[in-house]
């Protein structure tokens, strides 16, 4: 098991990371909320059918609600919200109450932010089921969708604690493993070319990864996120940077519908434009053909779908949160482990996107 201690603004929180780590939770809120009411868990379908009640024997607590909301993205609307806040009211949660996020990135995403407008805060903890959930659950950004736009409606509310216990990821389906994996890559290009040369090596299939290696890289990843985290907060500054393939890839979301394409998967097709971009700038010494075909090996798509209209993609990053007075703002990379912010304009984003379609981003 490892343990990383995440430093944000004021609060430092434990990120416990391992298989069986969830069997540390009760002592947890035992020795942290000794005056605990009532615990919430909000779960989705897929994962509460899986693990609900293993996490209710783990907890051992008399009082413990239970919300079941969509799986996927389909959970971070007003509706699912708003159905949430209202059964915390009817099981008459309090100020000493506690919610549990059990899910993927979606359910943390919007049991977080549950719990950061519940009676002005409460407090929840996260527990992560899927490995995109390695970056999310970490640094405090909860969030719902509108349909303008993803995670447009959120706060900065961290967790007291997160609990990852790798023993969940066993049931991952393909697509979900190739999400969560993407924004390991993402930490990887961003932080240090010997976390990117490492992946490349070791990591040739997504379906029967190695336990260590899985802890290697998820630990790995949540460092690097810590790191960005302690130093920006609220995304003032360098934590745009964990935005690396995000500007399109959220776009792609948007303009598809949320759950069309699954967020990882999205973000990776924004990471080559990224690159394609990058080196428009910066001759830094990066293979791309050999990241194109790594990444396709593992089954990722790299080129824009079909029938998505580039100047409907661009109006979409404009919304993006990055973006000022309708200027996009990109990050791009001067080299492995240098990323940086470049406002772009739109006849440039427009004729490098046609390249982008021609070329699949060689």
């Amino acid at each position: 098991m490892e343990t990383i201690s995440i430093k944000a603004g004021e609060q430092v929180y434990p990120v416990h990371v391992g298989f069986g780590v969830i069997g540390k939770l009760q002592s947890f809120l035992q020795s942290q909320f000794p005056k605990l009411t009532s615990v919430l868990i909000i779960t989705d379908e897929t994962v509460g059918a899986l693990y609900l009640k293993d996490l209710i024997q783990e907890l051992g607590l008399d009082t413990v609600h239970t919300k079941i909301v969509p799986a996927g993205e389909k959970a971070k609307t007003f509706d699912v919200y708003y159905d949430c806040l209202s059964y915390a009211l009817e099981k008459r949660l309090d100020r000493k109450s506690i919610i549990l996020s059990f899910g993927g990135g979606a359910v943390g995403d919007l049991a977080g932010f549950v719990a950061a407008s519940f009676m002005r805060g409460i407090p929840f903890i996260q527990i992560p089921t899927t490995i995109l959930a390695h970056d999310s659950a970490v640094g405090g950004k909860v969030a719902i969708n509108h349909p303008l736009g993803k995670n447009m409606i959120g706060a900065f509310y961290q967790p007291v604690a997160v609990f990852y216990d790798l023993h969940f990821l066993t049931s991952l389906p393909p697509a979900e493993l190739r999400s969560g994996f993407a924004e390991v890559i993402k930490h990887a290009l961003i932080s240090d070319s010997s976390f990117y040369n490492w992946l490349v090596e070791n990591i040739t299939r997504l379906e029967d990864i190695p336990a260590p290696s899985m802890v290697e890289f998820l630990t790995k990843g949540i460092q690097v996120k810590a790191g960005v985290v302690e130093v920006d907060e609220k995304e003032s500054g360098i934590r745009a940077h964990l935005n690396f393939g995000h500007t399109l890839g959220h776009a792609i979301e948007a303009e598809m519908g949320y759950g069309a394409i699954t967020h990882g998967e999205a973000v990776t097709i924004g990471m080559v434009f990224a690159l394609q971009l990058s080196e428009r700038f910066h001759k830094f010494d990066f293979n791309r053909r050999e990241f194109i075909q790594w990444v396709k090996h593992l089954g990722y798509q790299t080129n824009l779908p079909k029938g998505l209209s580039v100047s409907k993609l661009l109006e979409r990053m404009k919304q993006d949160k990055k973006s000022f007075g309708q200027t996009i703002h990109y990050v791009l990379l001067s080299e492995v482990g240098q990323p940086y912010v470049r406002e772009l304009g739109d006849d440039f984003l427009l004729e490098n996107l046609g390249i982008f379609i021609k070329t699949g981003g060689l």
